[in-house]
């Protein structure tokens, strides 16, 4: 049974709520379009009907308190429904901020720390839930898209991060598997408040609310044990390690594997016979051009099904929530025993195999529900691809050059969901067939292109373009590997297979 350190659970269950909340504002365009659908289509509604007779009698009258705010209401309700058509821009907006905040994100996170960052963004998260309610004007609200889309990226990337280098290495595929399988659980909450709200405003207060109010339970999230390590901050390492024994152990191991890279990562930069490892060197550039196009390939199918939820014959309500109910068995996957490729291939493969086959399908006009159904199993799959070659491309790449890979690839994958908005449904609002030609395909080849790559599952991350060069030939160097894939293992036996390049530090020291 594995443990789990009271620091380690602190910070699981919080970014795991951080993620539930995420998920309200992602695919909020969606369910605003429904709720205004709904609301807006009767023109001349008892609501309405009664708020203009409400404001002709008040002209000649005191208006009481109550009656006031109900009146307020009813016209921000009225003055949405006349620019509701400026909505699918919203889409569009959001999508750009998440791609500025892929340029950003990773820049200050580095230099201030993942906590602070990941604080102040998941605040501005909240803030704009809140804004659209109190301002419901078109510029305003794509404005707060946008910055949604900034700090929606940021947590995410941050979350991911802080989850991963809290874990120990031969359990890092859990964090990555857990926050989309509570990000599912989101989707499934936001299409029950949004079914459950009556307009506009109740929409954006019933999903920002629940925000605000847990704002206070992330202050108690710890900074990344890594980060702090990095910036000599001994002062709050040693206060964690303080905190229980559990703790202390669990530090003990995560800064013993972190001193191990960070140290063989400044001394390969030092060495000047590791100059020529660059980003353009063949290696490197033949990994980073198939990582970028399985993020291009991921990003343009699963949010291509994602944002045309609706247009499968289903409602709107239902199709969002069974969207987010379809992510929830990604939590099995790191319970099969095959390595990164082999689940890549895998899970690429099956998903444009249930994209093409819900294209067949529905041209031969079968159930909405079934062609629903295998849309959402290939949204499944390629989400396990997308966290499997999430882990699988910072395997592949070496220290020195890895930041600037992981944000290239990154950078292709957040293009991949601004290009998604841009493609226009069909007159009849289903998905045309190019897109989904697109959708099924690319997955696909991106099997092909996997075969190139080597298997990095069970191996230490590589430093140069020699390392890199041992995986493809699948002969890592006895040394520094050995010790670290000794330590993966769970064994704990630092002793019997340590490298000359790396000495040995004291169980728990700090440096």
């Amino acid at each position: 049974m594995i443990s789990i350190s009271p620091l380690q659970f602190a910070v699981y269950w919080r970014l795991s709520l951080i993620f539930i909340f995420v998920s309200f504002l992602f695919f909020l365009d969606i369910l605003t379009a429904a709720v205004l659908e709904d609301t807006c289509s009767h023109g001349n509604d008892t609501e309405a009907t009664a708020a203009r007779t409400f404001l002709n009698q008040s002209e000649a009258e005191e208006v009481s308190e109550p009656f006031a705010d109900w009146t307020v209401l009813s016209r921000r309700h009225n003055s949405v429904c006349s620019w509701r058509t400026w909505l699918p821009f919203g889409q569009t907006l959001f999508m750009v901020g998440m791609l500025l905040g892929s340029l950003v994100g990773g820049a200050i996170s580095d230099r201030f720390g993942k906590r602070p960052v990941l604080l102040a963004c998941v605040s501005i998260h909240a803030v704009c839930g809140v804004a659209p309610a109190v301002v419901s004007q078109p510029l305003p609200f794509l404005a707060v898209r946008c910055v949604t889309g900034v700090c929606n990226n940021i947590i995410i990337s941050c979350s991911f991060s802080l989850a991963v280098e809290w874990t120990l290495p031969p359990s890092r595929l859990w964090p990555p598997a857990a926050l989309p399988f509570c990000f599912g659980l989101g989707t499934m909450g936001a299409a029950i408040l949004a079914w459950l709200s009556p307009s506009w405003t109740w929409l954006h207060l019933m999903l920002s609310l629940p925000q605000v109010a847990c704002l206070p339970l992330f202050y108690w999230i710890p900074e990344s044990p890594r980060w702090l390590l990095l910036k000599k901050r001994k002062d709050v390492l040693e206060r964690y390690r303080s905190n229980s024994d559990q703790d202390r152990h669990c530090l003990d191991r995560l800064l013993d594997s972190a001193f191990s890279e960070l140290q063989k990562a400044a001394e390969a930069k030092a060495d000047p016979g590791h100059a020529h490892c660059d980003i353009i060197h063949p290696t490197v550039l033949v990994r980073l051009s198939i990582m970028s196009y399985i993020s291009l390939a991921s990003a343009l199918t699963y949010y291509g099904i994602c944002l045309n939820i609706g247009s499968f014959g289903v409602g709107v309500y239902w199709a969002q929530f069974f969207s987010g109910l379809s992510e929830a068995p990604c939590l099995l996957v790191p319970l099969i025993g095959l390595g990164r490729r082999p689940l890549t291939i895998l899970a690429l493969f099956l998903s444009g195999a249930a994209c093409f086959l819900s294209l067949l399908i529905s041209r031969y006009h079968c159930d909405a529900a079934l062609v629903m159904s295998a849309a959402l199993l290939g949204k499944l799959c390629i989400l396990a691809a997308t966290f499997i070659s999430t882990l699988y491309g910072i395997e592949l790449f070496p220290t020195i050059v890895r930041q600037r890979c992981v944000s290239l690839v990154n950078l292709s994958f957040r293009i991949g969901c601004l290009a998604n908005t841009l493609v226009p449904p069909t007159s009849d609002g289903a998905i045309s067939l190019a897109a989904m030609l697109v959708y099924s395909s690319g997955p696909i080849v991106g099997c092909g292109l996997c075969l190139l790559l080597p298997e990095t599952s069970g191996s230490p991350l590589p430093d140069t373009v020699y390392d890199c060069l041992q995986q493809n030939k699948n002969r890592p160097d006895s040394g520094a590997l050995c010790w670290r894939r000794t330590y993966e293992n769970g064994h704990g036996s630092k002793t019997e297979a340590v490298s000359t390049k790396e000495p040995l530090r004291p169980q728990g020291a700090l440096p």
